[in-house]
């Protein structure tokens, strides 16, 4: 029997470099941003959820919606965890709610760089380590909550605990984060994601 494969749209943010909008629904290209990444992640994973902590029912219109399990810790590792807690039994494709130029072939490319078993995987770029980008267990729930419990929220440094492999992608713009009404200015002339294709590989 397959692996349940699911999607979790990290939009759970307090939006604080937007001016406190909600991420997700800021548009580009005239469409919101959590719409770009839901069309780009759904036809590679089985179902998706989306981590928020406001307009869920807006958000629930698209997908089953996992707030977080503790209010008192705001942050992208608790919107992970909601997502584990919340996923079936299998793997977890993480992804955030801002970045409209995710691969399409994202999953595909990750999967490969595990190998086999359950490995860990995150994106690394020839710019950066991409953390919030990364293929997990849902097997991994109980050492996150520990370590939600102890106060840690930086999640490079959970992702390096665990031991994740680094998977090498050479385009960095299919990664870049919206966060910022500067970001969406400076690319606001750039072609929207589906209007043309563009190989990734490892």
């Amino acid at each position: 029997m397959a692996e349940t494969i699911t999607g979790l749209i990290l939009a759970g943010g307090a939006g604080r470099r937007m001016g406190g909008e909600d991420k997700g629904w800021v548009e580009w290209h005239g469409v919101p941003l959590v719409r770009h990444v839901f069309d780009r992640l759904a036809p590679q994973v089985d179902r998706i959820l989306i981590s928020a902590n406001r307009n869920l029912e807006r958000y629930a219109a698209l997908a089953p919606v996992a707030p977080d399990i503790r209010a008192d810790l705001p942050g992208p590792l608790a919107g992970i965890e909601a997502g584990l807690a919340a996923a079936p039994v299998g793997r977890v494709l993480v992804v955030p709610c801002d970045t409209p130029g995710l691969p399409c072939e994202l999953l595909a490319q990750l999967m490969a760089a595990a190998g086999a078993g359950r490995a860990p995987v995150y994106v690394v770029t020839p710019v950066r380590e991409e953390p919030l980008f990364a293929l997990l267990h849902t097997d991994l729930l109980p050492q996150l909550s520990a370590t939600l419990d102890r106060n840690e929220r930086r999640v490079l440094a959970w992702i390096r605990a665990i031991g994740a492999k680094p998977a090498a992608f050479d385009d960095a713009t299919a990664f870049a984060n919206l966060n910022t009404p500067q970001s969406l200015t400076s690319q606001a002339g750039a072609a929207t994601p589906e209007s043309g294709t563009q190989n990734y590989h490892l």
